[in-house]
């Protein structure tokens, strides 16, 4: 599910020799940036246009099971206030959860799609897609992109901004062009060092402006730049959005066409574009091969984890054996783990430590603030917050301030105590042989059995639970700590 900015839509593929067939697609023009308040605020309006829409997808959804279903949210649901209460709703009435995703992570994801849809070149291309509240520029190679930028522009923030009455003139076109341009200026070096022998276009409003290009005869095939002066004269012309006389033209797009039209020509002005193939391809189809990958295990996430580990030249014995620990704590810890949670807590110990690359001291907050910044192509909005919150809760106080939004009931406090005593076990960071342990979790915190013998020769962790049990005390949680033949090694918390 692809919630944009204008449309929301639903597509369904079957699997056949790793290609995706489509079955099956839902569309409904919810207009989501346009109820957008100057608070920046989704009108409850709009709202319920949007969970009306959800309820559609989620019906025919019925029955699929969690993993072969993806949805991701855009640019009106990255800058909404109030996303985060719309989106718990969406969950409810949909079934499925939604992420929002950022603007160069949707770049990526478009590009796949659009990549799948061509035939197979080495050539580089050039994709821009012209959403509802942003636009996505990329440059790629074959299936893989290489320099992805999101720009802050779209079809429908831009005809309510400078075309709000539906009025067409030349001032309003110059207007909306110039800020066009404005935004697109500090992506033009490096694309065009970047270069590229094939440029592509995608979304509605590019299939829209082909269309009409080719019923007027203006250009036989996708878009060009003269096409496109002769739309913008004949809009002109016309003076008003209503009074168009366009070929089977809906409604809704109708109203948004002057502000892709815009973008449109400040894209081929700025970036020396003449012609665009049009594709049908875009973000939806993007997810699906994305998603068919997580089924194949060739999960973008996992080669991002693995190049920030490179990148930050993270010491990776050390973080295996922090993994493996943290995995072992986890599964006696909780009951029927879900697979996500299981991902999370593999990334956060592969991870952990990435900070060191700027500063021992405090290097947890070094790396909860990469991990909360930095483009990681394949994480949402929501995947990359939570690993930044996890990692900068491995060591440290317990009552950091970035904690306090957490459910008493959150599974990722279970992630949080396996991952700190793993690290606090491992702090040696030599192979070591692992105690046999008992854990689990009780209604107000955890409990870990050790050994006697283990705990008489390793003191020094033995004074690191202890403190340990104190910081999960002033959290109002326990950590219980005994031997294995059930004394109690510290009070409870």
């Amino acid at each position: 599910m692809d919630l944009g900015s204008n449309s929301f839509h639903l597509q369904i593929g079957r699997v056949v020799d790793d290609q995706i067939y489509l079955l099956d697609g839902l569309r409904d023009p919810v207009q989501l940036g346009a109820g957008l308040t100057r608070e920046r605020r989704i009108d409850r309006t709009t709202q319920i246009r949007a969970l009306d829409a959800l309820s559609r997808f989620g019906e025919r959804l019925r029955g699929f099971p969690r993993g072969a279903v993806r949805a991701v949210g855009t640019n009106a649901l990255r800058v909404a206030k109030n996303a985060e209460q719309f989106l718990a709703e969406a969950e409810a009435v949909m079934g499925f959860p939604v992420e929002v995703i950022f603007g160069k992570e949707e770049a990526r994801l478009i590009y796949i799609g659009v990549a799948h849809s061509l035939p197979p070149s080495t050539e580089g291309r050039l994709v821009v897609d012209v959403g509802g509240g942003s636009t996505e520029f990329v440059i790629g190679a074959g299936l893989k992109p290489e320099l992805m930028e999101s720009v802050s522009m779209g079809c429908v923030s831009y005809s309510f901004k400078f075309f709000p009455d539906g009025a067409l003139d030349k001032q309003s076109f110059k207007r909306a062009e110039l800020a066009a341009a404005n935004e697109i200026e500090r992506l033009v070096k490096p694309f065009r060092r970047a270069g590229w022998v094939q440029a592509v276009a995608s979304s509605g409003t590019a299939r829209t402006v082909a269309s009409i290009l080719r019923s007027y005869g203006w250009c036989e095939r996708g878009i060009s730049a003269q096409g496109l002066d002769r739309l913008r004269s004949s809009m002109i012309k016309a003076g008003d959005i209503n009074a168009l006389r366009l070929p089977d033209m809906r409604e809704d797009r109708l109203r948004v066409l002057a502000g892709g039209v815009a973008i449109l020509i400040a894209v081929f002005s700025e970036l020396g574009v003449d012609s665009m193939e049009v594709s049908d391809s875009a973000l939806r189809q993007g997810v699906l091969y994305d998603l068919l990958g997580r089924v194949q295990h060739h999960d973008a996430r996992e080669a991002t984890v693995s190049h920030f580990q490179r990148r930050y030249h993270v010491d990776a014995p050390q973080a295996d054996r922090v993994a493996v620990l943290a995995e072992r704590l986890y599964a006696q810890t909780v009951t029927d783990p879900a697979e996500d949670d299981l991902l999370m807590l593999r990334w956060a110990a592969s991870l952990h430590e990435i900070g060191i690359s700027i500063a021992h001291a405090g290097y947890h907050k070094h790396s909860a603030y990469i991990l909360a910044q930095a483009d990681m192509p394949g994480f949402s909005q929501h995947e990359q917050a939570r690993l930044s919150r996890i990692v900068l809760a491995h060591r440290g106080k317990l009552t950091k301030s970035e904690l306090e939004g957490l459910r008493a009931r959150s599974a990722d406090w279970s992630l949080i105590y396996s991952l700190r005593l793993a690290a606090l076990f491992c702090r040696s960071r030599n192979e070591i042989k692992f105690p046999k342990f008992l854990a689990g979790s009780t209604d107000t915190g955890f409990h870990l059995a050790l050994p006697a013998d283990w705990r008489e020769a390793h003191p020094m962790t033995q004074a690191a639970l202890e403190e340990e049990a104190q910081e999960w005390a002033v959290l109002g949680m326990k950590l219980e700590l005994r031997t294995q033949n059930g004394e109690r090694l510290h009070p409870a918390g």
